[in-house]
Parts: C-alpha cells; structure tokens; sequence
C-alpha cells in the first residue's frame, strides 16, 4: 500500500456513498457502502478473506475516489450509473449484445401502428415481448393482422388528410385513417384490444370471432364463417404455443443464477398473462465466485436501466442484496406501479424459479462447451501447430501464401493472416507478379516472400525513426500492436511442396530474416518442414491440421477471387484495344452505350455510329474486327 492510499483511507468518512478503485488512472472496480470507511479499509486489511479475484484487484489499486451520497439507496443508483459508464474490469457487466424482436404500439399517436424493434426505449411506448426469433414475431403479426384492422404503414397521418383508400382498406385489414374514414375514439378502441391480446388476455377476441362465425353461418354466409373458423384456430394455435403457467394470470420476470466457479449465468423467464412468453440468458464473466444474491442485485439493477420494463412480480432464486432499495428503484423505472421481489419457497411459483434455474445450468454447459470448442479451434490449434512444426512458443500471427495463374498469364501472390487462429481479413494482400514470366511457382513464391520482407523492413525503420518500435524490434511500454507488414509473422505457410518451400525460405534469408516456415501439399495435406526429408501426416481430426487447411484454402480463394476479376479486365481490355484508332475516351463511351463487350460485337455500323466520338470509319472498324469472316467475304466479293 502507497502513502497516498494510506492518507485517503484515514481520511475516508463514514457516511454512505460510491467508491472508485483505480489502477495507473484507470477504473477498474466501482462498489457502494453504507459506510465508506469500514468498507474500503477491509479491501486493505482482510486480505486473507478475499478471493482469488478481489486479492488480484487489491494488488493493482493505486489510488481511489469517492463520491458521497446521503441514502444507500442513492449509492444504490449511483452505483449502477457508474458501472454502466466506465465498465470496470473486476465489476460483474452485463454485456447484453442480444437484440431479441419486440412488438411496440406508440399509445401516445391517434393513429399508431404496430412495429417490430430490436431495443426497448423509455418513451412512453407499449412494447411487447421479447419473442424467440423472427419467425415468432411473424407468426403473431400474421394473427394481428386478421383480427384487428390497424394500419401497417410508416407514413405520418395528419389531420384533415383525405387520401384514396388502400388495397388492405378494401380488404378489411385496416381503417383507413389516412382517408378519414375512422376517429381516434374509434381506432383507440382497437388499439387497446390489440393490447389486452398481445398481454396474453385472447379470451375475448376468442368470444368475439366465435359470435361472428356463429352469426355469419346462421345467415348462411358460409365462407365467411370459414374464415372466421380459420382464424380462431391461428390465435388458439398461437396461445398454446405460449406455455400455460398460472392459471390465474399474472405477470411476472422468474430470475435465477447458476455459475461453474469462474462465470455465472441468469437465466430471465417471461410470464405474461399467466403464460410463458420467452426467456433470455446472460454470461456474467468472471462473476463465478460471488454469492447468488450479490450477482443478482448487480444484474437487476443492470438489466432493467436499458429501458425494459419489469414485471410487478419478480421471482428470484435468491433475494439480491438491498432487496427493499431495488424493489424501489423497479417501482420507479415502471412509472409508480409497485414491484415486488420475492422469494418462492413452494408450490407454482418455486416450480418456475427451478426452470429458470434448470435453463440457465444448460445455457451454462452450452457457452461452456461453445468455449471449448472454438478455443480448440482458434488459440489450442495454434498451440498444437506450434509443437508440429518445432516451434517453442504459440504462434500468434500466422500468414499463408498461394501463387493463382492461368498459364502463366496475370500471376498473382496472396498473402492471408491467422491471428489467434482467427482469419484477420484486414490484413489480407494480394502482390501482382512482376519479375516472372510463365507459369513458375517456385520463382513467384521467391519474389512475393521478398517484396513481403522488404516492407516490412522499411516500415519497421520508420517506427524505429519515429520512436514507434524500438531498436531491436520490441514494442514500448504502452504502445499499440503493431499491424500490416511491420507486424512479422510468427509462421509462415506455403502452399506447395518441398521446392516451394526452398524457394520462399531463400527469399525470406535474403532478406536477413529467419521465421518458422512449412509447407502444405494439397493432394494428401501433407506437411513438408525445411530440412527434413519426410513429411508430416497429421491425424484428420487434428485441430492443427484443420488451422493449417482453413488458411491454405483461405489463401487459395482470395488468390482465385483476385485472378479471376484481373483476367476478367484483361480480356475486355483486350478486345477493346486490339482495334486501331479506337482510345481510352471512345472505349468508355462504347462501354456506357452498350454495356458490355457481347452487345458491342452484336451491333450494327448503324448503332455504332450513334455513340459519340465514333463516326461511320471508326464504326466500319469496329464492325469488322468483331466480324472478320463476314468482312473478308465482303472483300473478297468486291
């Protein structure tokens, strides 16, 4: 502990309030106290009842603030702003990057529409949700619209607008307010069914569309009655898709946490109307060693400040720390409406908090395995690549060439980059063959290695010039990662064999470097290593093999990709130019007229002649070399 961390602990008051631990200026934990002194002092002096991560924190503090509040409640809210706005390393975040669909109906319009949206906003707004998919949502605005007769359009209605009524007008699928040929009393009226049914409360529509149907086929208006039949089964078919929960109704947010000593899930169960709507779940990182009650008052405070609305039932599998100061922050974010969080011992309500808890422990075994496997495949395929091709240490950048050519016609190199066993397409580069004629990979493989090397050497002296690198090619303290060709591989793949190989190492020796360099022949993936005469077969399941095949062929599409539009240009370039006294400015007007080479040969001297710069001579020359058989017939005859 610095003297500066001992005089602001003597110092510290002990009324209620915020405090910010920091590392080298850096916020890397926020957290509130009913009194600051004895809290931040037992960071200090209880270092033997910490945590393996609180210990790791209290190691990196050098300095801290605090801000006063006058209720533990304010530093509740304090707290959670805090969070939010510096996203401090060792506090539980909420990294909520999913957007499941919501349906909102803006109740403060006379005339409001019902739209699909990703967020949920504090604007006074219904909104409605959330629903597992797009295809979900789809299903519902498919029932909504042939029950209620809302508009579906975006435009704006004004008062006095009298436009001709639409097609779903004359469907009876909307109002027409847009025509004036509703009221907002009346269109109000069906936005607040659409509201009740959408709150899962589908009864009275139910008794409605049976009233009808009933009456239409009393009248003998069988058709009608069909359809009526029709859409009481899509609305009785969408309510059983919701689960029945309560046979009383209500509504409520079920939440539960479950955590493997590292991470922690919450797993949101959404009860509507007594029935389950959906469920949402959220990786805490790193959050794995901290009480249940402590991981749910940072969530909730969290979950519900990004504008969702909480139910006015909260069942928890634990009450969160300071359950009465969260219970009034909800009731505050639901505009008054008291929220209640409760704890479930038994019956119906105990049942939904252990399937909400039974749901989080699978979405944790899921991301737990998901981990696993992409760490396989991404940093555990490098460590393993690594130890194949004799390497000490894990490859962090990994860069594979191919050479693409059509007969030795527009030789192109590229270059792909793995970093971290990840393709980094930024820093993909296509090199233009220059020096080699003809088909000769070996050749071509030299001169992209070596035109490679040579910027990255020039870029790595002007980083040293300019203090960026330092002389013997580490970075600062501080600095930013290097990128493009100052950043040197750690591995280097060739596609091809032995020779190929040769080759790129020759170049990559000239140019005074030495990198770990192997090649992958295509034909049976076998691993040729420099120095050593027989190749490598790896297992087909290997995670090395697999790193190995998805940047060769990554290289060999990127390099096809390349050749294909150069060869493309050319041969347009060349059908083109191939003609006397026709230049660059009358090509690009015969291109902008006829818009490709095919309608260019088909046209007449008549139609050639209409694009400018291009008179009846330039029109017969052109005629004659897109038709050269019927030209020297023609001369031939004369």
């Amino acid at each position: 502990m610095n003297d500066l961390l001992r005089l602001k602990i003597a110092k510290l008051p002990t009324c209620p309030g915020c405090y910010l631990m920091k590392s080298e200026g850096t916020i890397i934990y926020v957290g509130k106290a009913v009194n600051l002194k004895n809290r931040v002092s037992q960071y200090f002096h209880q270092s033997r009842d910490h945590t393996v991560k609180v210990r790791a924190m209290v190691a990196r503090i050098d300095d801290f603030d605090i801000v006063l509040c006058d209720t533990n409640l304010e530093a509740l809210i304090l707290e959670c702003n805090l969070i939010k706005l510096h996203q401090p390393q060792y506090n539980i975040l909420l990294k909520d990057d999913k957007h499941y669909p919501y349906l909102r109906i803006d109740v403060t319009q006379d005339y409001p529409r019902v739209e699909l949206v990703r967020r949920v906003q504090k604007d006074k707004a219904k909104y409605f949700g959330p629903y597992m998919g797009a295809t979900g949502v789809r299903e519902v605005l498919d029932v909504l619209r042939g029950l209620f007769p809302l508009r579906t359009c975006a435009q704006a209605i004004r008062p006095g607008m009298n436009k001709r009524p639409c097609l779903h007008h004359q469907l009876g699928e909307c109002l027409a307010p847009c025509a004036g040929k509703t009221t907002p009393e009346e269109y109000g009226k069906v936005v607040s069914e659409v509201v009740d049914f959408l709150g899962g409360k589908s009864d009275a529509v139910l008794s409605r569309l049976q009233a009808q149907m009933m009456q239409a086929a009393k009248e003998m208006r069988f058709e009608q009655a069909a359809q009526l039949r029709d859409r009481m089964r899509d609305v009785q078919a969408l309510m059983e898709r919701q689960k029945a929960i309560n046979v009383r109704g209500g509504d409520q947010d079920i939440l539960a946490c479950v955590s493997d000593g590292i991470d922690a899930m919450v797993e949101v169960v959404y009860v509507r109307g007594g029935r389950m709507i959906g469920a949402e779940n959220y990786a805490l990182e790193g959050a794995g060693d901290q009480k249940t009650a402590q991981v749910l008052a940072q969530f909730i405070l969290q979950f519900y400040d990004d504008g969702r609305q909480p139910a006015g039932e909260v069942l928890c599998l634990e009450l969160p720390e300071q359950a009465e100061d969260i219970e009034s922050v909800l009731t505050e974010r639901r505009e008054g409406k008291k929220v209640v969080l409760h704890e479930p011992q038994r019956g119906t309500k105990h049942k939904l908090v252990e399937l909400a808890v039974k749901n989080a422990r699978d979405a944790l075994q899921k991301r737990n395995a998901h981990l696993e496997r992409q760490h396989e495949r991404t940093l555990g395929a490098c460590e393993a690549l690594g130890q194949v091709i004799g390497m000490d240490r894990t490859p962090r950048r990994i860069e594979g060439y191919d050479i693409s050519n059509t007969q030795g016609a527009q030789s192109v190199g590229s270059m792909v980059v793995a970093i971290d066993g990840e393709a980094a397409r930024s820093e993909y580069r296509i090199f233009r063959i220059k020096t080699v004629e003809g088909a000769n990979d070996f050749a071509s493989h030299y001169e992209v290695m070596s035109r490679r090397l040579a910027r990255a050497t020039q870029e790595r002296e002007k980083l040293i010039a300019e203090g960026r690198l330092n002389a013997d090619g580490t970075l600062p303290e501080g600095a930013e990662p290097l990128s493009g060709f100052a950043d040197l591989p750690d591995a280097i793949l060739i596609d091809g064999g032995p020779q190929q190989l040769r080759f790129a190492r020759e170049a990559m020796h000239a140019a005074g470097y030495d990198i770990p360099m192997f090649a992958l022949a295509e034909r049976l993936d076998e691993i040729f290593l420099p120095n050593q005469e027989e190749s490598i077969y790896l297992d087909r399941k290997s995670p090395a093999l697999h790193l190995i095949q998805r940047i060769r062929d990554e290289a060999h599409r990127f390099g096809i990709t390349h050749h294909r539009n150069l060869r493309s240009k050319a041969s347009i370039r060349s059908t083109l130019e191939d003609i006397p006294g026709i230049g660059a400015a009358r090509r690009r007007a015969l291109l902008a007229k006829f818009k490709s080479i095919k309608s260019i040969a088909g046209a007449s001297v008549e139609e050639l002649c209409t694009v400018e710069g291009i008179g009846p001579a330039q029109a017969k020359v052109i005629w004659a070399h897109y038709h050269k058989d019927q030209a020297d017939a023609q001369g031939k005859e004369e």
